[in-house]
């Protein structure tokens, strides 16, 4: 699937955020990864209509799951009754079981188109490697965003992917008497928040579904476990960038919905 012709606006985004922000480079905060992190907030920010249908969608079936788990333990044993007193139930409610899967379609290949401008910003953003390999690209501990976090916490290449200061700090510090080790040299950390901030993600998501039986619910939480796991993996394999992209991404998504869940005491008088 080409997506060149989303990607490459989304990358004229990024550059023209890059240049906006140039001037603000520091030791620790390249105006790269400022960019970054405006471009995924501006971009979640467009996708806020759509992700908010699919969040109220989501409300909404939390409000109905004690009624489903009604009909459930009702006619359980009758799955063609059970499905169409649920739909019934759906009805009356004025809910659609899909209605939450079309923002999802929408955003689907603009997230894809997003994820290769990070991957590949020379192509679709600074159009030069060398510029690209001339431009800061520090974020905290991490020395250039540009590598891959296995990169990072490789001794050998430590030099590579570390800043300097931030490993000296680190370095310096000591509890009961012993050195600590720099932690970015044992443990790739934006995967690891990203992989975390994944997991509460999913897990707030699926809290929002339907009842589900015990062979549903042990599917359910082998998903909620193999994402994160996936997105840790992607995150020590892609540029450090694309790690950067998904906590900024996740934590935005997350303080979304909570807003979202809990910003009615009457969601019904909302959803209508």
């Amino acid at each position: 699937m080409n997506l060149d012709f989303i990607a490459k606006p989304m990358g004229m985004l990024v550059k023209l955020l890059y240049d906006m922000v140039s001037g603000l480079d520091t030791k620790y905060l390249s105006a790269y990864a400022i960019s970054i992190i405006l471009s995924t907030i501006i971009f979640k920010s467009i996708m806020i209509p759509l992700t908010l249908k699919q969040t109220k969608s989501m409300k909404k079936m939390q409000e109905l799951n004690p009624k489903i788990k009604e009909l459930q333990e009702k006619y359980g044993k009758d799955p063609q009754t059970l499905q169409r007193k649920q739909m019934e139930l759906y009805k009356e409610a004025n809910y659609s079981p899909f209605a939450g899967c079309l923002p999802m379609l929408i955003q689907f290949p603009i997230l894809i188109s997003f994820f290769y401008v990070i991957q590949q910003p020379v192509k679709y953003v600074f159009s030069d490697q060398a510029f690209f390999d001339s431009i800061n690209k520090t974020f905290l501990w991490i020395k250039d965003l540009g590598f891959t976090e296995n990169h990072i916490f490789a001794t050998a290449d430590l030099a590579k992917g570390v800043s300097e200061g931030f490993l000296n700090m680190v370095n310096g510090l000591s509890m009961g008497g012993m050195t600590l080790p720099f932690i970015g040299a044992a443990v790739p950390i934006l995967a690891v928040v990203s992989a975390l901030t994944t997991y509460f993600t999913t897990k707030m998501t699926s809290a929002s579904q339907p009842s589900m039986n015990e062979q549903q619910e042990a599917t359910q939480k082998s998903m909620n476990m193999m994402m994160p796991i996936m997105i840790f993996v992607f995150g020590i394999q892609f540029p450090a960038g694309l790690g950067l992209y998904w906590v900024v991404s996740n934590v935005f998504q997350l303080v979304q919905q909570y807003v979202v869940m809990n910003s009615s005491k009457n969601p019904k008088e909302e959803l209508k």
